[in-house]
C-alpha cells in the first residue's frame, strides 16, 4: 500500500544525484529543485561536494533521517543502501530508478526479492525498480520531461512502463489532456498497478480527487484486486480506461479444446475490464481519445449529429461511428427546414449537417442550439471545423467553447487544422477544452466508451445446484477429461438439460437401449480427443442394422473405449465454453456452434460469476444474434433458456474451480428447449 512518506514526503534524498542533467540522477535533482519541492532535499554522491546548489554527502550513512529515497545507482549497490536507509534513517518510501533487476535475470530477481523483504520489514513502500518515478502535486520525482502541470481534475496515470508513461503525457498535453498523479511502477516488485488503484479507491472523494484513471498494464498480478477497486472507483463516480499489453498469448498450457483455442488471455482481460467497467484500449492514441471523451459530458444515447464544413471528414466519421454501433439519424421536418434558412445556399441539414467552408460562427451557434433544443432525438454532437488558411477561425472556436459549457448534450470538437489554425486551437485549449485532431480516431473511441457497461454488483445470485454431488465427482477423479458417465452426472447436478444418451463398450447392450421411435441416431467414439479428426462421429443412423454397423466401425478406431449414442434432434447449434487462466476467475464464452465458433470465432465472453444481465448482454453482442432471434422465416431459440444454462455453467465452475476447460459444442436449441449434445470437461487439481 502507498504511504504518506511516498505521497507527501517532508524530506527526499537522491542517491546518485549529480550535476550532469543528462544523467537520470542529475535530471531528478533538477526536476525536484526547479518544479518546487518544499521539503528538505539531500544528495548522496561520493564524487561531489555540491550538486546543483545542494549539499552533497559522500555516503548514505552521513545523511539525516529522510522520508523518501530515490535511487539512481547500479543495481548491485541498491540492497545495501536501502538496508541502511530503512534501518538507520527511518526511510519508509523508496523509488528505484535503476534497471538491472528481475528483467535482467535470476540474480536480479533475487536482489529484487531481498529489497522487497527489507522494505516490508519496516512497513514501507517500494516503487520500481526500473521506472521513471512519481509525479504528484507535492514533488516531481522523475528523470524525464515534459512534466505536466498538476491539475486536480486531470488524469491519474499508472503505467507499468516508464517510457510509455512519457509518451502518453507527451501526446496528451498538445490535445489539452490534463494530468494529476503519475505513477511509473516499473517491475512492480512490491507495488503494482492494482496496489496503486487500491490506494486511489480507498482515498477517493468525488469532485475532490482526479476523476479519470488511465492505466498501462503489462502484468495483472491480482485480477480480483483490480476488479474490486476499479469497480469501486467507477461506482463512486470515477472513469477508467486501460491498455493491457502482451495479452495475445493463449498461455503456456496447450489448448486442447475449442474454448482453449478461442478464449485467449486477451479475451479474458477484455472480460475482466467489461465486468469492472473499464474501457479497453489498444493503443496510446485510443487511450488518450477515451480520456478526452471522459473530460466531456456523458453521452446518454447513441444518436449523433455531425456538424461540419468538411464533407469528407463527415463521411469518414459517420462510417466509423456506424461501424461501432452508433446512429447518425436523418434530420427532417419543419425545424430542419427552418434551420436551413439560416445557412448559406448549398448547405445541408440532413445529418451530417454541412454548412460549407464559408460557414460562420453565428451559423455554428444556431446549428448547435437546434440540436440542443429542437432535435430531441439527438443525444450528442461532433463538430468538425478546420481552416483552409483563408480566414481566422477564432470566432468559430469561441462560440464552440461557450456551447461546450452551456449545452447539456455533449459536444466533441474535431479541430484538424493544427497548422493553419494553430494559434486559434491553442487559445481554445487554454480555456480548458480538449481537441480531437482526427475524426476517425474519435469515431473509434466514442462507441467504446458508450458500450462499456457500468460495473456489475458483487452480490450476484446464481442458481441453486447440487454442490455435494459435484464436489464428490471432482474429488474422486484424477486430472484430465471426465468420462461420459461422470460428465452426465455433473450436468444433471448443475441442472443443465442434455439429450438422452447411452454409453457402452458392448454393442448389444447399447442397441437394446434404443427403440424405433428414437431414430435417427448419432453415434460417437469415446477415447480419441478430437472425434472429427478420426472420423469418430456418424450421423443420421436410421435403423438398428445401420447402428450395429456404425458401432463396429467406431470401435475399430485406435484408442476407442466405447461408443456414445444419442437421438438426433433438430434446431440451431449453440456453443458454451469455459477457460481458466492463471489467477483469473473462469472465462465463460458463448455463441452459435458449428462454423460460427470454429471459423468465424463469433463469441462473447464474460468473467464468472455471471449475472443474468451480463449474460444477456453477451448474447446480444453476438454477430449471429439475429439468427438466435429468428430470421428469414426461420425460428430462433429460447434466449431465456440459453441465458439460464450459461448461468448454471457459471454456478458449476464456482463450485468446481478445478474445471479448467469445458466445451459444450453443440447444444441444440429451439423455441421450446435447449439440450446439450456434446460436452467435454477437463479437471486439474
Amino acid at each position: 500500500m502507498l504511504n504518506k512518506q511516498l505521497i507527501d514526503p517532508k524530506s527526499i534524498v537522491i542517491i546518485g544525484g549529480s550535476n550532469d542533467t543528462k544523467k537520470p540522477g542529475g535530471k531528478i535533482v533538477n526536476n525536484l529543485v526547479n518544479v518546487g519541492f518544499k521539503g528538505s532535499l539531500h544528495v548522496v554522491n561520493p564524487k561531489e561536494t555540491k550538486v546543483q546548489g545542494l549539499t552533497c554527502y559522500s555516503s548514505v550513512n552521513d545523511i539525516p533521517e529522510t522520508d523518501l529515497a530515490i535511487l539512481s545507482i547500479p543495481a548491485k549497490y541498491c540492497l545495501e543502501t536501502i538496508t541502511i536507509l530503512t534501518t538507520q534513517k527511518n526511510t519508509k518510501a523508496v523509488i528505484i530508478i535503476s534497471a538491472g533487476f528481475a528483467e535482467a535475470g535470476e540474480l536480479g530477481k533475487e536482489i529484487e526479492r531481498q529489497i522487497v523483504s527489507v522494505v516490508k520489514g519496516v512497513n514501507g513502500c517500494l516503487i520500481g525498480p526500473n521506472c521513471i518515478g512519481v509525479i504528484n502535486n507535492n514533488y516531481k520525482g522523475v528523470f524525464t520531461s515534459p512534466i505536466p502541470k498538476f491539475h486536480s481534475d486531470g488524469c491519474d496515470l499508472i503505467s507499468g512502463s516508464g517510457a510509455t508513461a512519457v509518451f502518453i503525457m507527451e501526446a496528451g498535453m498538445p490535445l489539452g489532456v490534463k494530468f494529476a498523479n503519475v505513477y511509473s511502477i516499473g517491475n512492480g516488485a512490491q507495488t503494482r498497478v492494482e496496489d496503486v488503484l487500491e490506494y486511489m479507491d480507498m482515498n477517493y472523494v468525488h469532485h475532490v480527487d482526479p476523476p479519470i484513471k488511465l492505466l498501462y498494464i503489462e502484468t495483472i498480478s491480482d485480477p480480483k484486486k483490480l476488479l474490486k477497486h476499479a469497480a469501486s472507483l467507477i461506482n463512486k463516480g470515477a472513469k477508467i480506461a486501460a491498455i493491457k499489453a502482451g495479452s495475445t498469448s493463449a498461455g503456456s498450457r496447450a489448448a486442447t479444446s475449442h474454448t482453449g483455442a478461442i478464449a485467449s488471455s486477451d479475451v479474458t482481460v477484455r472480460a475482466l475490464f467489461k465486468k469492472a467497467g473499464i474501457v479497453y484500449c489498444s493503443s496510446r492514441e485510443e487511450l488518450l481519445s477515451v480520456a478526452s471523451i471522459f473530460n466531456y459530458k456523458e453521452l446518454k444515447g447513441k444518436n449523433i449529429a455531425i456538424i461540419t464544413h468538411a464533407g469528407g471528414s463527415a463521411v469518414m466519421l459517420a462510417d466509423e461511428l456506424s461501424k461501432g454501433g452508433m446512429e447518425i439519424p436523418s434530420i427532417e421536418g419543419p425545424d430542419a427546414k427552418k434551420l436551413l434558412t439560416y445557412l448559406y445556399p448549398g448547405s445541408s441539414v440532413n445529418n451530417p449537417i454541412d454548412f460549407l467552408a464559408t460557414g460562420t460562427a453565428e451559423q455554428l451557434g444556431i446549428i448547435i442550439d437546434y440540436c440542443e433544443h429542437k432535435f430531441d432525438f439527438i443525444d450528442g454532437m461532433v463538430v468538425v471545423f478546420g481552416s483552409p488558411g483563408l480566414f481566422n477561425v477564432e470566432n468559430v472556436y469561441n462560440v464552440l467553447s461557450v456551447k461546450l459549457d452551456v449545452c447539456k448534450k455533449p459536444i466533441f470538437p474535431v479541430l484538424p487544422s493544427v497548422v493553419n489554425a494553430q494559434k486559434e486551437i491553442m487559445t481554445f485549449l487554454d480555456k480548458g477544452n480538449i481537441n480531437f485532431p482526427d475524426e476517425v480516431v474519435l469515431g473509434k473511441a466514442l462507441p467504446q466508451v458508450f458500450k462499456t457497461p457500468k460495473p456489475i454488483a458483487e452480490n450476484i445470485q446464481l442458481p441453486e445446484i447440487d454442490k455435494k454431488t459435484i464436489r464428490a465427482i471432482v474429488e474422486d477423479v484424477e486430472n484430465g477429461y471426465l468420462g461420459p458417465r461422470n460428465t452426465a452426472k455433473m450436468l444433471d447436478a448443475a441442472g443443465i438439460p442434455r439429450v438422452k444418451e447411452v454409453f457402452e463398450s458392448d454393442k448389444e447392450k447399447l442397441l437394446s437401449k434404443f427403440e424405433k421411435k428414437n431414430f435417427p441416431l448419432v453415434m460417437k467414439v469415446i477415447g480419441p480427443l478430437h472425434k472429427s479428426d478420426v472420423k469418430g462421429v456418424i450421423l443420421n443412423i436410421t435403423t438398428m442394422k445401420k447402428a450395429g454397423k456404425a458401432f463396429d466401425n467406431l470401435m475399430k478406431i485406435e484408442h476407442a473405449r466405447g461408443v456414445l449414442a444419442q437421438p438426433m434432434i433438430p434446431g440451431i447449434e449453440l456453443f458454451i465454453g469455459v477457460n481458466k487462466e492463471d489467477k483469473f476467475n473462469h472465462t465463460i464464452v458463448c455463441g452459435l456452434g458449428g462454423v460460427f465458433v470454429e471459423i468465424l470465432k463469433d463469441i462473447s465472453a464474460g468473467l464468472s460469476p455471471l449475472s443474468k444481465l451480463e449474460i444477456k448482454r453477451m448474447i446480444a453482442s453476438l454477430r449471429g444474434y439475429q439468427l438466435l432471434q429468428g430470421a428469414r422465416g426461420k425460428k430462433g431459440v429460447n434466449i431465456e433458456i440459453f441465458a439460464e444454462i450459461i448461468q448454471r455453467v457459471s454456478a458449476l465452475v464456482e463450485v468446481a474451480p478445478e474445471i479448467i476447460e469445458l466445451d459444450m459444442n453443440p447444444l441444440i436449441g429451439s423455441e421450446k428447449e435447449i439440450l446439450t449434445v456434446d460436452v467435454r470437461i477437463r479437471i486439474e487439481h
